[in-house]
C-alpha cells in the first residue's frame, strides 16, 4: 500500500515525536519548515484556551510559510492525543483538532473508534502509537489508518520488543503506513527502518537538545552529555515503564540503580504524589542520545540527519 499523499514528499522521512512538556508551536513549526512532521501533545497547552492559540499559531504560520515558498512548502504537524479514562480533556481537545482541521493525529493509550471517526470526518488520518503486536491489531480494528512501532529503547514509555521483531510481526498482515520508535538519531538509523519494512522514522529524544525545545537548558545538556549507559528503564514514576535519565534521577535524590517497583494499576502522572515527577523533574530520553553531541537548532538537527540519510544510502547502495 501507498504512503497517504500527507506523508509523502518530507525532506526525509521522519516525524518528530510529541514530546510532552517540551514540544510547543516554536518546535513544531521549525520542524515542519525543515521537511519534517512536527507534532506535539496536546496537554501541552494549559489550560485549554492555550490549544486553541497554539493551533491557531501553526496553521496559520505553516500557511504563510508555504505562501511564500510555493515550490518547498512545510511538512504537515501532528497532534497527540491521550486516549485514557484519566484525560478528561480529550473531547475538547478533539474538538479543536476538527476545528483546525489537524492532518494527522498521533493516539496514545487507547483505541477509540469515536475518535478515528473525527479525525476522519475532515480528511486527517490518525497514527496509533503500539509496543506490540496485539494492541497493533486492535488500534487498526478499530479504525487507525497507521501505526507507530514503539520498540525497545525509545524514550518515555517505550516497549521491550526488539525493533526487528516487533516490525517483522506487524508486517506479516499489515501493509499500511508504519513508523518506527526506538533509539533512531542518526540518518543511517532513519534507513535502517525503511530497511526493515517501517516507512518512517519516529525520533523524539535527539530534538528535547534543540534550541526551540521548551526543556530547562540543563535538561538539554544532560541529553549531549548522555549515553545509553545512562538509561534507566523503570514504572516507578508513573506506573508504566518508560526510559529515563539515570543522573536526572540522582539528582533528585534518588539512586538509580536501586528502584523500587511501582503498582502498575496506579497509573499516576504525578499529581498528588510524593515522589518526583516524570518529565518535569525525572527526564525521559532514549537510548539513541549518544548521537547526540550538542544543543542545535531543530533545522540544523533535520540537515545532520539528511546529510546522513543520503550518505547510508549512497554507503549501501
Amino acid at each position: 500500500m501507498a504512503l497517504p499523499e500527507i506523508l509523502q514528499n518530507l525532506s526525509i522521512p521522519v516525524v518528530g515525536s510529541p514530546l510532552f512538556i517540551i514540544s510547543n508551536p516554536k518546535l513544531v513549526i521549525a520542524q515542519c519548515q525543515a521537511g519534517i512532521v512536527g507534532s506535539f501533545p496536546s496537554l501541552n497547552a494549559r489550560p485549554l484556551s492555550q490549544l486553541d492559540e497554539w493551533l491557531a499559531e501553526i496553521t496559520e504560520t505553516l500557511a504563510a510559510y508555504d505562501k511564500a515558498n510555493p515550490d518547498n512548502p512545510a511538512a504537515p504537524f501532528a497532534v497527540n492525543q491521550i486516549v485514557h479514562k484519566s484525560n478528561d480533556r480529550l473531547q475538547q481537545d478533539l474538538e479543536l483538532c476538527v476545528k483546525y482541521k489537524a492532518p494527522i493525529v498521533i493516539t496514545s493509550l487507547g483505541a477509540v473508534p469515536q475518535v478515528n471517526d473525527a479525525i476522519h470526518s475532515y480528511g486527517g488520518i490518525v497514527l496509533h502509537d503500539v509496543i506490540n503486536n496485539r494492541h497493533a491489531n486492535s488500534a487498526i480494528r478499530k479504525g487507525a489508518d497507521g501505526l507507530i512501532a514503539v520498540a525497545a529503547g525509545a524514550g518515555g514509555h517505550a516497549g521491550v520488543t526488539s525493533p526487528f521483531a516487533l516490525i517483522q510481526e506487524i508486517r506479516q498482515w499489515f501493509d499500511g503506513p508504519l513508523l518506527l520508535s526506538g533509539s533512531i538519531a542518526t540518518g543511517d538509523a532513519v534507513l535502517a527502518a525503511q530497511a526493515m519494512g517501517a516507512d518512517l522514522a519516529y525520533i523524539g529524544s535527539a530534538f528535547i537538545a534543540t534550541d526551540e525545545a521548551r526543556a530547562d537548558p540543563a535538561y538539554k545538556q544532560m541529553i549531549a552529555d548522555s549515553e545509553a549507559k545512562d538509561i534507566i528503564y523503570s514504572n516507578l514514576f508513573t506506573g508504566i515503564h518508560g526510559n529515563y535519565l539515570k543522573p536526572s534521577i540522582a539528582r533528585a535524590g534518588m539512586d538509580p540503580n536501586n528502584l523500587p517497583e511501582a503498582d502498575p494499576s496506579k497509573m499516576d502522572f504525578g499529581s498528588g504524589s510524593d515522589k518526583p515527577k516524570a518529565w518535569k523533574e525525572i527526564w525521559g530520553a532514549g537510548q539513541g542520545i549518544g548521537a547526540v553531541k550538542e544543543v542545535v537548532p531543530a533545522a540544523q538537527l533535520v540537515e545532520r540527519l539528511i546529510r546522513e540519510y543520503r550518505d547510508a544510502k549512497a554507503r549501501i547502495c
